[in-house]
């Protein structure tokens, strides 16, 4: 067998009981790792590859098709960006990825792949009682806690330290862009919604992005090049955080969108390239406001949203302040509920 992976990965990544625990983990550092390491002799013995080195006495064992297939591939898949989604407009959702609540456990695993796919799933008939949205956030991860505390209300207040408190409208952002590293999943719970107006929206940031790519490679790659701050400040909390807008993996695929006009610092950077941002801001600002991409819905008593904070922004119409709109939020990360799909993934075979 020709062997593609080099001999310190052969080493490194050899699967017997002395190079790993029973859990998994490597019970070696690479520095235990002779650096001239060279592959002196390979036996193949069935769907077994065993490997002996030059200058070490030990022989890697590995299964064939895990060799093969880790030794070929020239980079693992990353979940998080788009060539693991599906992104939408308006067109392209027909159906909106819903569950009932009361057989949420048999479509769990359907409903939590929404999430990872296409940015949000809506459960239905969730018990409108106080703090149910943490039980949702419990099946299937953890709360992620914040100056908001573990969960949050949003009603109008009479002295609203964030525009969500008040019955203002809202355009489409992303939460919390001023925290590092910020909430992966954000819920809504719909507890009450008895006056006119308050009709949420949902937008697709990755097709948005993608489409400022297509029509204006030149906004889009200042939005991914320039860095700019986010902050909030309130009695109990100072916060700030610097990123891009539109952040890239190292493949120049979209993997995060911040977007939050509310909490956006002033740009820095001399004026032409202050200007240069803002033509690129603008550009972005109104694909995002295009009616085409924006998902608009009336979250119904036990509605309860669960999207990908770093994709999917959210916005709300004004509302009629006496007819009482309360929902309860709170944040959770994706990565607790993709480790949930796995393991899911794992139990059905």
């Amino acid at each position: 067998m020709e062997l593609a992976a080099p001999a310190i990965w052969l080493r490194d990544n050899c699967s017997c009981e002395r190079c790993r625990h029973a859990n998994g983990q490597k019970l070696h550092g690479v520095n235990d790792i002779p650096a001239d390491l060279r592959v002196a002799e390979v036996n193949e013995i069935g769907d077994e590859i065993r490997i002996r080195f030059d200058g070490d006495p030990h022989e890697a064992v590995f299964d064939r098709a895990w060799l093969t297939r880790w030794s070929e591939d020239d980079a693992e898949e990353d979940g998080r960006t788009e060539e693991a989604k599906r992104t939408w407009s308006v067109a392209d959702l027909p159906v909106v990825p819903a569950y009932d609540w009361s057989d949420y456990q048999a479509s769990r695993l359907d409903a939590l792949e929404a999430v990872l796919r296409t940015g949000f799933v809506l459960l239905r008939g969730v018990p409108t009682d106080d703090g149910a949205v943490l039980d949702v956030a419990d099946s299937f991860g953890f709360v992620r806690v914040t100056n908001y505390g573990d969960l949050f209300d949003v009603r109008v207040a009479a002295d609203p330290n964030n525009l969500a408190f008040t019955a203002l409208p809202i355009s489409p952002h992303t939460d919390n862009p001023y925290r590092d590293p910020v909430p992966t999943l954000q819920l809504l719970h719909c507890l009450r919604n008895a006056g006119r107006g308050g009709d949420s929206g949902l937008v697709d940031g990755f097709r948005a992005a993608a489409l400022l790519r297509a029509e204006q490679p030149e906004a889009f790659d200042v939005l991914t090049s320039t860095e700019v701050t986010f902050a909030f400040v309130a009695v109990d909390a100072e916060l700030r955080a610097t990123r891009p807008m539109i952040g890239l993996d190292t493949r120049g695929r979209i993997r995060e969108v911040r977007f939050n006009n509310r909490s956006l610092q002033p740009v820095r950077g001399g004026a032409a390239r202050v200007e240069e941002f803002y033509r690129a801001y603008r550009a972005f600002a109104e694909i995002l406001d295009r009616p085409e991409l924006r998902l608009v819905l009336r979250l119904r008593p036990g509605d309860c949203l669960v999207f990908d904070n770093t994709r999917v922004l959210h916005a709300r119409t004004a509302f009629d302040a006496v007819g009482e709109r309360h929902l309860q939020g709170c944040y959770a990360d994706i990565d607790g509920l993709a480790s949930t799909v796995a393991v899911l993934r794992r139990e059905l075979g």
